[in-house]
């Protein structure tokens, strides 16, 4: 477990940099999630490091496998400056507990939801599950384990995840893109959804 955590945060380091900060967590029955934050100009990102120390498991299997399986980490990118972001560490290291928690596989197209504001006055609850592969590599481990993959997180307003349970996450990326929408903005209004 720690030799993956290892090489995970050292390929979050050489894709992202030094990290300026980092916090830990640890909920009760699971194993502590770290979340990391890296300044690149006036974008903050905070990535998740723990996630991956176990593979993630289907719940309709009847055995967890120790070492077969999906692996990931989270990272939500987010203009700097704008809000009180840095208190997304703790709904960070919820979602990222998830499997550990619930026992389901985050993977590109879920929703993921904590409840509650991501940080203070922020219009998002949920964020959708985004490819990897883009911002941080996917990082390749000894066989039989599987990759780990950095999967980035989009803000989601109540409207957007409802209609994405409608049409999908590919749709909502797609009208993300035709109207120009800033995922980014910490304090972003809904796309328009008609």
């Amino acid at each position: 477990m720690g030799e993956v955590l290892a090489l995970v945060e050292a390929r979050l380091r050489s894709a992202l940099g030094e990290p300026d900060a980092r916090a830990a967590v640890t909920f009760l029955g699971t194993d502590r999630i770290e979340v990391l934050r890296f300044i690149d100009g006036d974008v903050v990102r905070y990535a998740t490091l723990g996630m991956s120390a176990h593979p993630m498991t289907d719940p309709t299997s009847a055995l967890a496998d120790p070492v077969k399986g999906p692996r990931a980490e989270l990272v939500l990118s987010v203009r700097a400056g704008v809000a009180d972001t840095d208190k997304v560490l703790r709904p960070l290291a919820v979602l990222a507990s998830t499997p550990q928690v619930e026992g389901v596989v985050v993977a590109p197209g879920a929703s993921l939801d904590v409840g509650e504001p991501l940080w203070p006055g922020a219009p998002f609850s949920s964020v959708l599950v985004a490819e990897s592969g883009g911002l941080v590599e996917d990082l390749e481990l000894d066989e039989p384990m599987d990759p780990v993959r950095f999967l980035p997180l989009l803000p989601m307003t109540s409207n957007e995840a409802a209609w994405k349970r409608v049409h999908g996450a590919q749709a909502l990326e797609e009208r993300w893109l035709a109207n120009g929408t800033d995922v980014r903005d910490p304090l972003r209004r809904s796309v328009t959804l008609d």
